[in-house]
């Protein structure tokens, strides 16, 4: 049987309240509405009330009996699940809790972890750009960070014209790259 075929079946299923098509809708849905509330602030049971509300939706639509579905039927409940969440979200910032309790829904740990992780590739990066040597490591400073075009950077690095200076600048940023990847690797940011 074609999937499209299949998918109007379930929702002829659904517009007559047919156990199996509820079923199957529910199988085939309900995980993937609960990783999307779960991985946005949400917990089990606000996945639940989101799932039904957008079942709900659903049903409502095809009961109409002007609903016409232009997408498969995952990709209308996630779509209907993700504006219910979000619009949940948005009414919770409105009403914001008291700052005591603001720690269980910002996973602070979390923040921490990927600022740290953040700060040590960023140290990492420091190290390959000093170990990098010269001229590359002019080269690189005065186009990233001094904002210079190819025409200055060759002029001041003794290259015959921009073509050749911004041939040399790929090559030190690929040297970079190696330097940074063998750290990373490494993972030892204490070298």
């Amino acid at each position: 049987m074609k999937p499209e075929n299949n998918e109007r079946l379930l929702l002829e299923g659904l517009a007559v309240n047919d156990k199996k098509a509820v079923e199957a809708i529910y199988r085939d849905n309900y995980n993937m509405v609960q990783s999307l509330v779960i991985n946005n602030n949400g917990s089990a049971d606000d996945a639940k009330d989101v799932f039904q509300e957008a079942m709900i939706v659903l049903y409502e639509n095809v009961r109409s009996g002007t609903f016409e579905l232009n997408c498969q039927i995952k990709t209308y409940v996630y779509s209907v699940a993700r504006r219910l969440w979000l619009k949940r979200l948005q009414q919770l910032s409105r009403y914001s809790p008291p700052v005591e309790s603001l720690e269980q829904v910002v996973p602070v740990e979390d923040e921490i972890e990927e600022h740290e992780k953040r700060n040590s590739e960023f140290e990492m990066m420091d190290k390959a750009i000093s170990s990098l040597g010269e001229p590359c490591k002019s080269l690189l400073e005065a186009y990233y960070l001094q904002k210079q075009n190819m025409q200055v950077i060759a002029a001041n690095f003794g290259y015959t014209n921009a073509d050749n200076a911004k041939n040399q600048k790929y090559k030190c940023l690929m040297r970079l790259k190696k330097i940074f990847f063998a750290h990373y690797k490494n993972g030892n940011s204490d070298e």
